[in-house]
């Protein structure tokens, strides 16, 4: 046992199969919210800006939202182990629905940014805490179930998140994009307010201490960093002015992060999350996760349109089907990891990911529809077996004063791998285009000339060597998932008794 882990205090969550129900409802409810506005605003950005204009700037409506998430986490988690899972889920649900109302009120497109950021705030919250009240709510054996039902919501809600928008957008008006959220999120934050009640086992001795320093040096590090890593090589190259100004600072905050938070007495990341090797390796390995993640769904429906010459909806239907494998897999998992151990669990399934995503570059050309979904399903199967080892192994191995930062800090890691891909795949992808065709082409001006109709064979050969790089990416990225928790991991987690 570390002996770092302070004993504060523990509390229990619902009361009742009932109560737990509706607990639960309401996580699902909160976690669907997340996952589509993530995703739903894509198919909305024509009538948006030409409602708002501001075209140039509409990449915002994403990587701001994602952005406010991702460096909110670490601040979430830590708050709702000092003050508990309730009050952080209600405040976060509230900003949320906060930023929703103004995004549906927003008078141009630099106003609708800056509310999607609010949003985001929200989001930060509602995603952590989410996972977090799973692990509270149920013991050991019962936690796959519920985080199969989490993910599942998640998978459904973030690949229908496009088509909803384009519905609401199409037959309705953009605005009802967000203004959907209100009486969801209002149900699911009256259901927390309700039945969620935290019980509390141990008093805390003296008031509890926020550091609030070093929550603004973590949200701060984490915003200009990501922001280099999304707008780099999008919005200015690599190498110019804005990307070195962005990153030097970013590492000069970095080094101001770890000063403050050696000093502070309770740390928003403190040390123990990489001290100990069953969290840090899962850490890497859920960040190797969110890195290989952008191959399959960002690269796939481009493949799905340019090289098979499907529909746009049927290119989506070829990503959609590792949501079928992926829950089915993780409910399973559960008998896997009690014969196996959750470490060998977890390899036995990101090797087979791995093999799977090095096997997506032999599909014969240009191949049929099957083949790629073929691959999909098996590839939701072995991360299903992969990642929901990992994270009720990590929830499992902590008591409830740290599960919060705990889970905060997996999901973080997962966050940026996914940042950190997509502005590398997205680098490797346009290295290949230019290479095949000459000059300085990348995927986005040669898919909008593949929309115009101009002459396609070469061009479509060129975007299926460009995949079939990135997919080979993403199984390096799997292999070396592996290779940490072979490495770094412990053979049996340290799991601590319900």
């Amino acid at each position: 046992m570390d002996s770092t882990r302070p004993a504060v205090r523990e509390a229990a969550s619902g009361g009742g199969t009932e109560r737990r129900g509706a607990v639960v409802a309401a996580l699902m409810l909160a976690m669907a919210l997340s996952a589509l506005d993530s995703t739903i605003v894509s198919t909305a950005v024509p009538q948006i800006v030409g409602d708002l204009g501001g075209f140039s700037l509409f990449s915002w409506l994403f990587s701001g939202y994602l952005l406010a998430v991702t460096v909110t986490l670490p601040v979430y988690g830590k708050l709702s182990d000092t003050f508990g899972r309730k009050p952080v889920l209600v405040a976060g649900a509230t900003v949320f629905l906060l930023g929703s109302l103004l995004c549906a009120l927003a008078w141009n497109m630099a106003a609708l940014i800056a509310f999607r950021i609010v949003q985001g705030l929200g989001g930060g919250a509602l995603q952590g805490t989410v996972q977090t009240l799973a692990a509270d709510l149920y013991p050991l054996k019962e936690r796959p179930r519920i985080q199969a039902r989490l993910s599942t919501v998640w998978a459904v809600s973030a690949i229908a998140g496009p088509g909803l928008g384009g519905v609401l957008a199409a037959y309705a008006d953009w605005r009802w994009i967000f203004l959907v959220n209100l009486p969801v999120g209002a149900l699911a934050l009256w259901l927390i307010v309700r039945h969620l009640h935290e019980r509390q086992r141990e008093s805390i001795a003296g008031r509890p201490r926020v550091d609030w320093a070093g929550a603004l040096a973590v949200f701060a590090c984490g915003g200009v960093l990501l922001t280099g890593l999304v707008q780099g090589g999008v919005a200015w190259p690599w190498l110019s002015t804005p990307s070195l100004g962005l990153f030097g600072t970013g590492l000069v905050l970095l080094a101001a992060v770890v000063v403050i938070e050696r000093r502070a007495a309770e740390p928003i990341i403190p040390g123990w999350v990489w001290r100990r090797r069953t969290i840090a390796a899962v850490n890497l390995a859920l960040g190797a996760l969110g890195l290989l993640m952008v191959a399959p769904t960002v690269f796939l429906p481009t493949y799905a349109q340019s090289v098979l010459g499907l529909a746009p909806v049927a290119a989506g239907f070829v990503l959609s089907v590792w949501t079928v494998t992926w829950p089915v897999s993780a409910a399973l998992s559960q008998h896997v990891y009690r014969r196996i151990g959750f470490r060998n669990t977890a390899m036995l399934g990101i090797g087979a990911a791995s093999l799977i995503l090095f096997a997506f570059p032999f599909l014969p050309y240009p191949g049929r529809t099957w083949q790629p979904m073929l691959l999909m399903l098996l590839l939701g199967a072995a991360l299903g077996l992969f990642q929901l080892p990992l994270i009720v192994g990590v929830q499992s191995t902590v008591g409830w004063s740290e599960r919060g930062t705990a889970t905060a800090s997996v999901l973080f890691c997962r966050q940026t791998g996914q940042t950190v891909g997509a502005a590398l795949f997205g680098a490797v992808a346009n290295g290949v285009l230019a290479a095949r065709l000459g000059g300085t082409s990348d995927l986005d001006s040669v898919t909008r000339a593949l929309d115009t109709g101009a002459p396609a064979a070469p061009v479509r050969r060129a975007i299926a060597e460009a995949v079939h790089a990135v997919y080979l990416g993403a199984a390096g990225a799997a292999a070396l998932a592996f290779v940490v928790l072979l490495v770094v991991a412990p053979r049996k987690f340290p799991v601590l008794k319900d």
